[in-house]
């Protein structure tokens, strides 16, 4: 596998599987019905440095994650880090999101950010396990913030890394 900054031409690559994740409803807070002009506009934003997974497949190389990496806030709190992460789910457990992670967290070092906040974390998203295990701790939950097709009301996780 190989992570690299994200060109326009991998969006149709990622499109597929940003729908699935989104539309499944139990891991983002964007609305399932997004656009995928809307969604490209929110993935691949000029502010964002978007970085993609990519793997062999029998028919060459397919794009299998994506993040992106920006500010969470602006001026005197700019070197506060945000991203965000995506997996094909046809390749989940794998290690790919881990992989996206760990570039991630260090290319947001290497740029200067002082920390790293995710600001809505589902608490019942398999990934709060990923970010707990590389140092993320969870400031504060949201209480039945999140309404999940599975498991009803759920809380929103605030978490946050120092880097």
């Amino acid at each position: 596998m190989r992570i690299r900054e994200a060109t326009a031409e991998d969006w149709p690559g990622i499109w597929p599987f940003w729908h699935r994740v989104v539309v499944g409803g139990e891991t983002y807070t964007w609305d399932p019905d997004t656009s995928e002009e809307a969604a490209r506009a929110l993935w691949m934003a000029p502010a964002k440095r978007v970085y993609v997974a990519e793997d062999e497949t029998p028919d060459g190389t397919a794009v299998v994650g994506s993040a992106y990496l920006t500010p969470n806030y602006g001026g005197p709190a700019a070197r506060i880090a945000n991203a965000g992460f995506m997996v094909d789910p046809d390749r989940t457990g794998r290690g790919i999101g881990r992989a996206l992670a760990k570039h991630v967290l260090a290319e947001a070092e290497a740029q200067g950010f002082r920390g790293m906040v995710f600001n809505a974390v589902v608490e019942t998203n398999p990934a709060v396990r990923l970010w707990t295990s590389l140092g993320f701790t969870v400031l504060g939950t949201v209480p039945d913030a999140f309404e999940h097709p599975k498991d009803g009301r759920v809380g929103l996780h605030i978490m946050y890394k120092a880097l």
